[in-house]
């Protein structure tokens, strides 16, 4: 079946679902496939569940003579490929986001603010992939006005794929930095992939919003149509930090000559400094009035253990643990040696897939933590058990909580942080 006639019974239906376990009724069910699973096993199951088509790529798996199942070449390819087909019907203004760190964050102080005068759809959580992007583009109707698309990367090549099913008008990169050097080979891998997203924009002459303090995405972007925010007085925004002591505050203006504005947020770390500004710089762009970018930035509050202030009982903590790579973990370490807190300690957990610089990058944070004078210091994982420290490490977050479940800390300012796969958001229940 080609795309205009799936697309077809798309329409008629109520959406799409990857998920056997998730049949909404009249849905349409993708048979994906996975190192460890087969989707196509699943979809007899899936229109007993309600769904009204199946799509697979393995013919064994259609019942004969059930016109409910569509036969493809490749069941991904053709949700991304329905994905493209979708998008194309509207005409709304899309901006794609991509970036090292900070893009999730970023992203929904984006929607947070264009909120207030668009319909805006935008990528839930962290469904950025090869997968993610095109359900998220699914979900586009015609009341939206904006689309915000957030773009994930592991591998040369992956950007590329993504920008060209979303089709991007606009585009961000937050920064570049070093993660995932094991699938990308190197920085320069990093640098060559998140740019994937500037060469689409680049053969439109399609706008992007770049941060102007940063050289390597100034260097990337030479040429091309930009809209800069930065430190600078004559940048389209230019900001500055003003309250660094938990919660970051800062003063925007928009261009040498306009008036200031205070925006206090209920984010931790001076790390997102450039975020805020990004969404600022976006939202006044598409004209949204000053007022309301202070009032969505003021309102926001952070989720998924990103840049999160939790107080317990008996100590406050600073939890970042939904990813770590290097770039990540020393700003988190710089922002907390700085912050004025009393009884600050310290539980950080492996960075992953860093490849052959593994050893060296933990090392190196190790070698900064000795500089810093915190209180407490718990390390997690065998990539940090490893390096030569003076510190508690533990092989695993469980042996961590039997320890806390017996001493617990008290009075205590705790940055939590740690990649998603050590699991250190378990702590905080016993903090």
């Amino acid at each position: 079946m080609n795309t205009a006639a799936l697309y077809q019974i798309f329409q008629a239906s109520t959406g799409v679902t990857t998920d056997s376990r998730n049949c909404p009724e009249g849905s349409i069910f993708f048979a994906l496939k996975g190192d460890s699973f087969n989707g196509n096993a699943f979809a007899h199951q899936a229109l007993e569940k309600g769904c009204i088509y199946a799509v697979i790529d393995e013919a064994q798996y259609a019942v004969e003579g059930d016109s409910r199942y569509i036969v493809v070449d490749n069941v991904l390819r053709a949700l991304q490929l329905l994905a493209n087909h979708h998008r194309r019907q509207f005409k709304l203004k899309v901006i794609g986001i991509t970036g090292t760190n900070g893009k999730t964050t970023t992203k929904e102080l984006i929607a947070a603010v264009l909120s207030k005068s668009y319909h805006v759809l935008y990528t839930l959580g962290n469904l950025n992939n090869h997968i993610g992007v095109p359900l998220t583009l699914l979900r586009l109707a015609p009341e939206h006005e904006i689309a915000i698309i957030e773009m994930g990367a592991s591998h040369p090549g992956d950007i590329k794929e993504l920008v060209d099913i979303a089709e991007p008008d606009y585009g961000i990169i937050t920064n570049v930095g070093k993660a995932h050097l094991e699938g990308f080979g190197s920085f320069e891998g990093v640098i060559k992939t998140k740019g994937e997203l500037y060469d689409f924009l680049r053969q439109k002459n399609g706008p992007v919003f770049i941060h102007h303090d940063n050289p390597y995405l100034m260097e990337m972007a030479k040429g091309m149509n930009q809209i800069a925010y930065g430190t600078e007085d004559d940048l389209y925004i230019n900001g500055n930090i003003t309250d660094s002591s938990l919660y970051l505050g800062i003063t925007w203006k928009a261009g040498k000559n306009h008036e200031p504005h205070d925006v206090k947020t209920q984010l931790i770390g001076n790390y997102n400094f450039s975020n805020v500004l990004a969404a600022i710089t976006i939202g006044h762009y598409f004209g949204i009035t000053a007022k309301n970018i202070d009032k969505a930035l003021n309102e926001y509050t952070p989720q998924n253990n990103r840049s999160q202030l939790k107080q317990t009982g008996n100590n406050a903590l600073i939890i970042d643990a939904y990813n770590a790579n290097p770039t990540s973990m020393m700003a988190a370490l710089e922002n907390f040696r700085d912050i004025a807190a009393a009884g600050k300690m310290l539980i950080i957990g492996d960075m992953k897939e860093l490849g052959a610089d593994s050893a060296a990058e933990h090392q190196r944070i190790i070698d900064f933590i000795d500089t810093c004078n915190f209180e407490q210091v718990a390390l997690v994982g065998d990539l940090f058990a490893a390096t030569r420290h003076n510190y508690t490490s533990y092989r695993n977050v469980q042996e961590l909580i039997e320890v806390l479940k017996q001493e617990k800390p008290q009075g205590k300012t705790i940055l939590i942080k740690g990649s998603n796969s050590i699991k250190l958001n378990l702590v905080v229940e016993f903090l």
